[in-house]
């Protein structure tokens, strides 16, 4: 009982004592800051919580102490109350940190001053305190290690000045370089050092290796040991502790204690919890062996795909626990499943888009308000937006839950980027004297997501101008609405003639519903061309090839009506630079016949691209192209720039041969081309380097096609993403006649 009184007391006295010192609840009339020498007064109150009349609340008082401490200034910060009228007076007392009046590196000459101020932030007029102190001897201390001085000394000493003031000093003993001589591991039962060696990059000294002892590099190598282990069955290992032994003056050994425990073999998985899927469908996910050795790595990843299906069907929320049921050697799972509320999405809200209109960015999302948030259909609208190529490739994504139901709302935020291009040059040659090219580019027209391009090049005899448009969602439909003028002249320097073109196109798209990411095109085409022979000698030296083209120079313009039509499809996931995913395309055309013109032909082209994430951030990239043209009705031939000439690069590419070598002369009817790149980013999507192999060629009749009479070759390249489009440049060897060839490209292959 008389405890019980003595307890009483005391918790009305802590009582009192608590309500004397913040007066709960009363308004604040005022605000006086203590002991601020160096700093202006007015910066402490603004980081304060609370303001003159507001009523006085412990919490905001604990978070007003909180702002001041992360200011790095204070060392000791108390908040006190005064009664005044009918609230109170807040009064803060603030002891301020040392201001640094003047720092001397004494000693210092393996690390250099300018090394020195990149490390250390610390300055004449900075605030010193026990945490600058500590932070600063890490990173020198680091930095000496890095560079195999771990046995470097580091004093900081301080003199204390009138007015708050203080110096500093940094002394080091640098000491001799010192090498890792040896790794010794105790209590490594199951491996040898030599494997375990293997795992870190951690590396004792030698010929061709400094052996130095890295800090942070060695802390990875302890993770890496463990990682290691867990893979293998010991789940509950240990590495560490480790010790630094001298050997000698410039000599260390490196002692690592491993307590590997006991090698676990997996058992089985059970589910409890898990209403909305069954055990059968979430079992699906781990391909864990029963008798195994338990791989903690493996099974993780896998745990991970489980998560992914929930996230998939908008239960962000889930809690999934392993336990693990260890049964002598054997090892079972129990995975106690906590669904959750399943996630709704409200509103999708979208910023960043200066230039871009808010619709064009909406049609990409494969999600919508009122939806279940599915994270794949969210990654793959992240996908679709970026694909667009307006925006930079940090599109960012995240949620805030709005209600208890657990329902979320979206923020996309994206960055703009340029999207167009304007060009322009002046150049001299002995023919056409000076010549000029203008060109200009916008592929987000009005921020339309409407591409436009404008070309004129002038000079000589040389006149080639060409304007396209296209709108990809013409009233906002999916409806694609395209034309396109031209006036070129393309010289075939290679085949000794030249021809010019000119007329228009319109085509008519749209997307097929029942049909994923595909679309379909419709275009018409009226242009009338005259073909020219620059070297008749050279002609006549193989008449019968050319027997078209000779024909063709004699007679004037001649008429081309067509009518084409594309089917398209295209899963990539990245079209700049593509990780995984498909692309197939079927091109068919019809000339003349009902549509009338002087030229009868008919041609098709059908591409499959296939993409693959192979292994760490290598890509596989293949293709297949099967060309033909067929001429009917009143032509015994297609037209000779409809033909199909193969080598050096673009879409009918053998790299290793020069443009349009191979194939029969005048060009082939038939043709077919295999390829395929393995590609490595090394600056994002920007910069990729490729290895590659194409092999192809062409033919007038099928029963001259041979597998073994393809011409091949192999080399590598760079990729280069600039803001004139994709550059490129390979260098290929020619595995049929033998030497190389250098090739310049401008777009991709694949």
């Amino acid at each position: 009982m008389r405890r019980f009184f003595v307890s009483s007391i005391l918790i009305m006295l802590l009582i009192g004592m608590a309500g004397a010192l913040y007066a709960i609840g009363e308004t604040i009339y005022e605000i006086k800051v203590q002991g601020a020498t160096n700093i202006d007064p007015e910066l402490v109150t603004t980081a304060l919580s609370v303001r003159v009349g507001d009523a006085l609340d412990p919490e905001d008082v604990s978070k007003s102490i909180r702002n001041l401490y992360r200011m790095g200034i204070f060392s000791d910060i108390q908040i006190e109350t005064e009664p005044y009228r009918t609230g109170v007076t807040l009064i803060v007392k603030v002891q301020e940190n040392p201001v640094v009046s003047s720092i001397d590196f004494i000693g210092f000459k393996v690390v250099k001053r300018e090394r020195i101020d990149e490390l250390v932030s610390l300055r004449v007029g900075s605030y010193w305190s026990e945490g600058v102190k500590t932070q600063m001897l890490r990173k020198l201390r680091n930095e000496y290690a890095s560079k195999g001085f771990s046995n470097a000394s580091i004093q900081i000493y301080e003199s204390r000045a009138d007015q708050n003031r203080i110096g500093v000093k940094v002394e080091v003993d640098e000491g001799k370089r010192v090498a890792i001589r040896q790794i010794t591991f105790i209590g490594n039962d199951s491996f040898e050092p030599k494997v375990l060696q293997k795992k870190m990059k951690t590396k004792t000294a030698s010929f061709i290796r400094g052996g130095r002892f890295e800090q942070d590099k060695f802390d990875k190598d302890l993770q890496n040991l463990t990682t290691f282990y867990k893979k293998n069955g010991f789940i509950d290992v240990k590495i560490g502790p480790y010790e630094l032994q001298q050997v000698s003056d410039k000599n260390i050994e490196i002692v690592i204690n491993i307590n590997e425990g006991i090698k676990y073999y997996f058992g089985s998985i059970k589910m409890e919890g898990n209403d909305h899927f069954t055990e059968e469908i979430l079992s699906s996910v781990f391909t864990l062996k029963s008798g195994a050795a338990f791989d903690q790595e493996k099974f993780d990843a896998q745990l991970g795909k489980m998560y992914s299906k929930y996230f998939d069907e908008g239960f962000i929320y889930i809690e999934i626990v392993p336990d693990y049921q260890k049964e002598g050697e054997e090892l079972n799972v129990l995975l106690k499943v906590k669904e959750n509320t399943r996630a709704k999405i409200r509103q999708i809200h979208i910023t960043g888009n200066r230039r871009t209109k808010e619709k064009v960015i909406r049609r990409q999302l494969e999600i919508a308000p009122g939806d279940y948030f599915r994270q794949t259909q969210v990654i793959r609208s992240q996908q679709n937006i970026y694909n667009l190529g307006f925006f930079e490739q940090d599109i960012k994504l995240n949620y805030t839950p709005i209600n208890s139901e657990g329902d979320i709302d979206l923020h996309l935020d994206v960055m703009d980027k340029s999207s167009g291009v304007a060009n322009g040059g002046v150049g001299y040659n002995s023919q056409d004297k000076f010549v000029g090219q203008l060109s200009v580019s916008q592929n987000n027209l009005f921020g339309n997501n409407w591409s436009s391009s404008l070309s004129w090049e002038f000079g000589g005899s040389t006149q080639n101008f060409e304007f396209a448009f296209t709108n990809p969602n013409l009233y906002d439909s999916d409806m694609l609405l395209g034309s396109n003028l031209y006036y070129t002249k393309k010289s075939w320097s290679s085949f000794y003639y030249e021809i010019f073109t000119r007329g228009a196109g319109l085509r008519i798209g749209q997307a097929l519903p029942w049909i994923d990411r595909s679309r379909v095109v419709a275009g018409y085409s009226l242009y009338s061309k005259k073909y020219r022979i620059t070297d008749m000698e050279s002609i006549m030296a193989d008449s019968t090839s050319n027997a078209t083209l000779i024909e063709l120079n004699q007679l004037s313009w001649r008429y081309t009506s067509a009518f084409n039509v594309t089917l398209s499809r295209d899963t990539r996931d990245n079209v700049f630079f593509p990780t995984r995913g498909s692309q197939f395309t079927l091109f068919s055309e019809v000339a003349g016949g009902p549509f009338g013109g002087n030229f009868d032909y008919f041609k098709q082209i059908a591409q499959v691209n296939w993409y693959t994430d192979t292994w760490k951030k290598l890509i596989l990239r293949t293709k297949w192209r099967f060309c033909y043209v067929n001429p009917f009705g009143d032509s015994n031939d297609a037209p000779p720039d409809e033909k199909f000439y193969l080598g050096g690069t673009g879409a009918d590419g053998i790299r290793g041969f020069p443009d349009r070598s191979v194939g029969p002369a005048g060009g082939g009817t038939r043709a077919i081309l295999f390829s395929t790149e393995l590609g490595y980013p090394i600056g994002g999507d920007q910069i990729i380097v490729v290895g590659f192999f194409d092999a192809g060629n062409s033919y007038n009749k099928m029963r001259d096609f041979n597998f073994l009479n393809f011409k091949k070759g192999v080399g590598a390249g760079i990729r280069i993403r600039s803001p004139f489009g994709l550059i490129g440049f390979d260098y290929a060897y020619n595995l049929n006649d033998g030497g190389w060839e250098p090739h310049l490209q401008f777009g991709t292959t694949f």
